[in-house]
Formats: C-alpha cells, structure tokens, sequence
C-alpha cells in the first residue's frame, strides 16, 4: 500500500500542472509559481520515498519513473511556457508562439534520451528547468527580448553535453547543496508572498543559489571530462541505498 501511496503522490504533479495552467489562463501569474513550489517540492521528495519503501521491488508492474517523467514534462516543461506565453512574457503573434514550442521541443529530447542522467547523478543537457525560468521572469518582471534569449540559450543547451547537479543525489557537496536547495525554495516562497514588490536581497540570495548550482555543475562536467566519464567508485552511491528513484 505504501508504494502505490508513493506513486500517487508524484501523480499528484499532474493535477498541479492543470491548476497552474487554469492559474495562467486567469492571469493570476502568482498562485501559478505557488502551484510550480508544491510541484518542485514533490519531486524533490517523491524519489526519496520510493527509495525508502522500495517501490520497485514491491510494485514491479508499475513503472514509476515514466510516470515522474510524464509529471515532470508538464510541470517543468508544458505549464511554465504557457504561463510565459499567455501572460505577456514573449513576443506577440507567431514569434512568441514558436519561442514557446522551442523548448517543447527540446525538453522532449532531453526526457526521451537514455543518458539524460548519468551514473554519477548528473542531468546531462540543460534539464528542462523551465519553472524555474518562468520564475525569474515574473518575479524580475523580464521583458519578451530577455525571455527569449533565455528560453533559445536554454534550448541550445539541453543538447549540450554539460552534466548539471541532480540536486537530491549528486553526491559531490551533497549536504551543502541540499541546505542550498532548501534556502533556495524558502527564498522562492519569500518573494512570492512580497510580490510585486520583492526585496532586492532576497533576489539577490536567490541568485546566489543559481550561481552556486551552475558553478558546480561546470566544476564537476570538467572533473569528469579529466577523469573519464565513470567516477571513481567512492562517489557512487552504495547498493544498499535501494533502488533509483523514479
């Protein structure tokens, strides 16, 4: 029971994904990125659980990490770039059309691809933050030239084989992250609850997160490049973890 309990709960992201995207149609830009927080803190957790109580072993039917990838297309992917396109953040007419099917595009090579996630448990390729560009572009009140820019460098990326922080289980800096990614969503909630008007410092911190991340994920792509492409075996997480997660 507890491992369909677990599935259920990333299922959930799929009923979150609709709410933000009946918040975008609103234009309530707001309670949409309250919507993509719970969706982040599900799958930030779901996996955790399914290690814990063993999902595959115990439901072996039921492939849960197809079901993550479903949720995390629409809640990563689909919802935030109908939120940029309907609330005013890309160009008018078929430009910001195409702009928003570009990373459609892309995030379903990155979810299709077999080594999207490495053995040392890195995303290979820009992996589809797209909530989390949305974010920044409603919070610093991003125009379409600079939404733009962004969602064509992002794209290129996801095909750019950089391999960025899997922020739950890289284990290279694991406390720290976690802490960091922690403060981070605290910090995503604060500016939301201080919209429209959100404190330049909080932005500030939040930012500094953002930099830490892309900082030890290029770190960690040189690292690896210098060593090979398998780390060393005291990196890797032990057998008795369990099973990956979904």
């Amino acid at each position: 029971m507890g491992a369909w309990a677990v599935h259920a709960y990333t299922a959930s992201g799929a009923a979150i994904a609709l709410l933000i995207v009946l918040a975008a149609f609103d234009g309530d830009a707001v309670r949409a990125l309250w919507l993509m927080l719970a969706a982040l803190i599900i799958d930030g957790t779901d996996g955790m659980l399914a290690r814990r109580v063993r999902v595959k072993e115990r439901v072996p039917e039921f492939d849960g990490a197809r079901l993550d990838d479903i949720v995390d297309y629409l809640t990563y992917a689909f919802a935030p770039m109908l939120l940029l396109w309907s609330g005013g953040y890309l160009p008018d007419g078929h430009a910001g059309t195409v702009l928003a099917a570009i990373p459609l595009l892309a995030s379903t090579y990155q979810f299709c691809r077999v080594d999207a996630k490495t053995d040392d448990h890195l995303f290979l390729g820009f992996p589809s933050y797209w909530n989390v560009v949305a974010f920044y572009a409603v919070v610093l009140g991003l125009g379409p030239t600079a939404v733009s820019v962004i969602l064509l460098v992002c794209s290129a990326l996801v095909f750019v084989p950089i391999g960025y922080v899997y922020p739950s289980r890289t284990v290279t800096l694991r406390a720290p992250t976690l802490v960091l990614s922690t403060l981070w969503l605290i910090a995503y909630a604060v500016l939301l609850v201080q919209m429209p008007e959100p404190s330049d410092v909080v932005i500030g911190l939040s930012l500094a997160y953002i930099v830490y991340y892309v900082g030890l994920s290029l770190w960690l792509t040189a690292r690896r490049r210098s060593r090979g492409a398998s780390p060393p075996a005291r990196e890797l997480e032990p057998a008795a973890a369990g099973p990956t997660a979904e």
